[in-house]
């Protein structure tokens, strides 16, 4: 087996290698909201998806009907202080939830597999911040997929869609330049963070936050909606500028065959 151009792949976590759907965040955010006394719905929990959960949370605070009805339930505008009270919340909900949607999406344990044996390094970055990991990581381990670098929400000065997660991984990896390395994600902000390093970013349509359904629900939907719902994803995630969409992990090998043509001819992301 030749070894490969591609220096390293930096994958997402929720709805690109584990919990096809990206469900956790969901469940965990609606139930800290709701016990706060504020309902929020699906869409505006998946609205920000892929950010850090500290962001995400004053991200849903700054909606308008969500900042409306905390100040109708609450007598005042959230604060700093609102934002901090409910990510401690977030925090052992989503360990909770995260630990239910621990599955491993079908073909990443492959996917990693045999870029490890073509001697290309595997890290990962996420908006989950290093405790909401500690049970997912060896479920994941369990299943067949260790990256060998993980960077967690909170561990740079910055989360995505800054660059500095996929940075300190790939420093930590020893893989450059950024050209030759690639970033796997479901959502807009983890397409951003690909872009803004400079590596080549694969945008997946059907596994994530885009379309938001368990595999099994996606299957379910009558053909002509399953497809529109994972257009309108993937269209998304193309005006994000990704440079490759496909639906799931699976379909990576064609993609980085196709990259390492690219990258043996010389060519560099734009």
């Amino acid at each position: 087996m030749s070894q490969s151009l591609i220096q390293a792949v930096v994958f997402d976590w929720a709805g690109t290698m584990i919990d096809f759907g990206c469900r956790a965040p969901v469940v965990a955010l609606r139930d800290v909201f709701g016990q706060a006394g504020v309902e929020i719905s699906e869409a505006e929990a998946r609205a920000d998806m892929g950010k850090a959960k500290r962001d995400h949370v004053r991200a849903l605070l700054a909606m308008p009907r969500i900042a409306d009805l905390w100040r109708e339930r609450h007598g005042a505008a959230s604060t700093e202080a609102d934002v901090d009270r409910l990510h401690d919340a977030v925090e052992p909900r989503m360990r909770e939830a995260a630990r239910t949607c621990a599955a491993l999406i079908p073909g990443a344990a492959e996917v990693a597999a045999d870029l490890a044996a073509r001697g290309v390094r595997i890290g990962s970055t996420t908006g989950y911040t290093r405790p909401m990991m500690a049970d997912i990581l060896p479920l994941a381990a369990g299943q067949g997929y260790a990256p060998q670098v993980v960077v967690c929400a909170g561990e740079t000065a910055a989360g995505r869609p800054s660059p500095l997660m996929m940075w300190k991984a790939l420093v930590e990896l020893g893989a450059w330049p950024a050209r030759a390395c690639v970033k796997v994600d479901d959502a807009v902000v983890g397409i951003g963070e690909g872009l803004k390093v400079g590596a080549w970013t694969v945008g997946l349509s059907a596994s994530g936050n885009g379309v938001g359904l368990s595999a099994e629900d996606l299957a379910a939907l009558p053909a002509a909606e399953r497809a529109a719902r994972i257009e309108a994803s993937a269209a998304a995630l193309r005006q994000a500028g990704a440079h490759y969409v496909i639906e799931s992990v699976a379909d990576l090998p064609g993609v980085l065959s196709d990259i390492e043509a690219r990258i043996a001819a010389g060519e560099a992301p734009r």
